[in-house]
């Protein structure tokens, strides 16, 4: 068995010394159960892939950024037949946010979202009409880390119109009302590994920020959620993701009731720093599927 840990190719361009190097956790992990494991960056054209028996997704944070390289090599991967965790049907149904329309489908909420289409200026006065709200955010359906996600107000956004509907033509995004639980509360984030529930935790944004991403200053806080809020929780990962070694659940909760913001199953951070159940659980979850 030699296995091909993923990785990106600008090591540390999304990444804060307030949170911990994943890779070499995971590099950790690996070596403590004996296996035979090699980082590879997805688009570097000079690996042998099919040298390897078996590819671990980790960490390729640049796949939105090369979107149009990253879909032909999860393709390719495919095509060599070596098992990957996740699988690649799995990535490149969850590349593109497109995918939440599937989950609103089987009947679980999502944040209210107006998908549009690459040179389709979608009408945004009408939009905030339809949210019935004076902010709305947008965002590519191709993304992470907050890249290209603007907050825009219904009194002035016109103001910057000629910038908004530049970029809204430059590929396809999404629009939504802007959910003020998120700046007031946070965003929940459950990591499940083999479809079972490991740990959680609350982000939450800075002051005067909107985006809880730790890049952006948010904070991260370990918690213990409910078992009714895990029960519901569960139902997601059971329907979307119940095969694959490792899930994130993104949302937030508005009275009662879980709105998803994205179910993570390309290269989540796992946030393994914050729990030392976490990481013994994720290890645990690799034994397991590789059989050590």
């Amino acid at each position: 068995m030699k296995i091909a840990v993923i990785t990106y190719e600008a090591r540390g361009s999304y990444a804060t010394e307030d949170v911990a190097d994943e890779d070499k956790i995971l590099t950790d992990i690996l070596s403590e159960l004996g296996l035979d494991f090699t980082f590879e960056v997805w688009s570097d054209e000079r690996v042998d892939w099919s040298a390897y028996t078996h590819l671990l997704m980790k960490s390729p944070w640049d796949y939105f950024d090369r979107y149009a390289e990253f879909l032909p090599w999860c393709q390719k991967i495919n095509a060599l037949g070596i098992p990957a965790f996740n699988d690649m049907d799995t990535v490149i149904r969850n590349s593109d946010k497109r995918y939440l329309e599937e989950i609103q489908a089987k009947g679980f909420p999502i944040v209210p979202t107006i998908f549009n289409s690459k040179n389709q200026i979608p009408d945004l006065e009408a939009c905030f009409a339809s949210f019935e709200t004076d902010q709305m955010v947008i965002k590519p359906t191709v993304s992470g880390g907050a890249k290209n996600t603007m907050k825009i107000h219904k009194k002035n956004w016109r103001e910057n119109q000629e910038q908004i509907e530049s970029l809204l033509g430059s590929e396809d995004f999404m629009v939504q009302p802007f959910i003020k639980e998120v700046a007031e509360v946070g965003e929940h984030s459950y990591l499940f590994f083999n479809g079972k529930f490991s740990h959680a935790v609350l982000k939450s944004a800075k002051s005067g920020e909107f985006r809880v991403q730790h890049f952006f200053g948010g904070q991260i806080h370990p918690i213990d959620p409910p078992l009714i809020e895990l029960a519901n929780i569960q139902k997601i990962i059971d329907e979307f993701a119940a095969d694959t070694l490792y899930a994130r659940v993104d949302g937030v909760w508005i009275e009662g009731i879980f709105y998803l913001m994205e179910l993570e199953l390309i290269e989540p951070y796992l946030f393994l720093f914050t729990s030392k159940d976490g990481r013994e659980n994720y290890k645990n979850a690799i034994k397991e599927r590789f059989g050590v």
